[in-house]
């Protein structure tokens, strides 16, 4: 069980503290509300853009990097879809330390001309590296734009196109800067070997005199029921053609997640897993399967990717899956099948806490979709599910009207 107290400060920031005394560290993690659902259709890249401006210096901390680890700690950020996150693990003495360097970036980060072309062209050359010069690194161009029509889930965290970054003006930044890094957009977890009033005291002291930004309410778009079955050829210098095939599956906050999550694992998690266990052991069709979900906030997409052996087409592939899919919306999995993925689930959650930062970073999460006491009951929605669960779930996601599908093909091949 995982202990927690929950504050609010007057400017909005909220304040989780998670006591433990197993271990010698804190961990400071700081969640922002965005991500690049947020972004204008004409200007992304910028959520991720953030995530490098926010170590390039502010008023009294120059070099952010350099004091966590003279405090003996690390530090690293991710972004996506739905959020931006930065994480701090250092020697619990030392927790005042990276209290003061995030306070400082949130309230007075170096947004100079300077610091904005150096990391522009940081992110545009990653963009080019892992995007335009990688073997399927596009793959989520072209795929969330054949899934999405209207969601800004139809673009990938990194930006559209370089161009976005490229062209960002430091008036753009700085009015991202203070619509979305403010207090009150924020969610602080400190975590570890700490004393609950003794963070309070120092999260006043450091984020106390924030002012809060202004209340926006997100009106996203909403992703209309995908009626017919979307598909599209990509063409490029890959060594083997791939196939990717997604359908849209339920929110994270929603109650079939669960369920559409352990369907996952039924197609493909482990040597025993239908896809694995048919298509690349017995069949010998693909020399690599996978399925996956991508876990967004809002209505997200269970993917089913594969690569195809030697002298197998993708269409053989495709038609091998699908007779997969179908036997599985035909007749429930035993429950000894589900039993064993439920205990690989309860396996992993238990495993996340033991380690300080994971927990402070889940409960940053579950504290953003408003369901915070998950971070103590997950397991329990999971052990719940019943064979029919998983069947019902089959059924109701995995058709055809359901399904974009992506043939990613060596540039050379032909076209069938």
């Amino acid at each position: 069980m995982v202990q927690f107290k929950k504050y609010i400060l007057t400017n909005g920031l909220r304040l989780i503290i998670h006591e433990d005394k197993s271990t010698p560290m804190a961990a400071v993690n700081l969640l922002y509300n965005v991500g690049s659902r947020d972004e204008s259709p004409e200007k992304t890249g910028f959520a991720h853009l953030f995530e490098h401006l926010m170590f390039g210096g502010s008023k009294n901390a120059p070099n952010f990097d350099d004091h966590i680890q003279n405090a003996g700690g690390d530090c690293n950020a991710f972004t996506n879809n739905d959020l931006t996150n930065f994480y701090n693990i250092l020697p619990a003495q030392n927790l005042e330390t990276a209290l003061w360097l995030e306070a400082d970036r949130m309230a007075q980060l170096n947004i100079s001309q300077k610091a904005l072309s150096i990391q522009r062209k940081v992110v545009v050359e990653e963009f080019k590296e892992t995007c335009l010069n990688e073997p399927y690194g596009d793959v989520w161009h072209h795929l969330s734009d054949l899934a999405y029509k209207v969601h800004p889930y139809r673009w990938p965290t990194i930006g559209k196109v370089p161009k976005h970054v490229e062209d960002a003006s430091l008036e753009d930044v700085k009015s991202f800067y203070e619509r979305f890094y403010r207090p009150n957009n924020a969610i602080l977890v400190v975590a570890g070997n700490v004393e609950s009033d003794n963070v309070v005291q120092l999260v006043e002291k450091w984020f106390g005199n924030i002012p809060a930004g202004p209340m926006f309410k997100r009106r996203l778009p909403k992703e209309p029921p995908q009626r017919k079955l979307a598909q599209k050829i990509q063409r490029a210098k890959v060594p083997l053609d791939a196939l990717y095939i997604a359908f849209h599956s339920p929110a994270r906050y929603e109650d079939d997640y669960y369920a559409v999550d352990l369907l996952s694992d039924v197609l493909s998690n482990g040597q025993s897993s239908r896809l694995y266990r048919k298509l690349l052991k017995e069949q010998e069709l693909v020399s690599s399967v996978d399925c996956y979900i991508t876990g967004s906030i809002d209505p997200g997409l269970l993917i089913i990717e594969a690569k195809p052996a030697d002298g197998v087409s993708l269409e053989t592939v495709e038609k091998a899956i699908w007779e997969e899919i179908n036997l599985l919306k035909k007749i429930s999995i035993d429950e000894w099948e589900l039993q064993k993925l439920k205990n690989k689930v309860e396996s992993n959650l238990v495993f996340s806490e033991m380690n300080v930062l994971n927990k402070a970073i889940n409960l940053a999460f579950f504290e953003l979709i408003e369901d915070i006491d998950l971070i103590n009951t997950e397991g329990e929605k999971y052990q719940e599910l019943m064979p029919n669960d998983i069947l019902v779930a089959a059924q109701k996601i995995l058709t055809e009207d359901n399904c974009s599908t992506l043939y990613y093909q060596n540039e050379k091949a032909v076209i069938q």
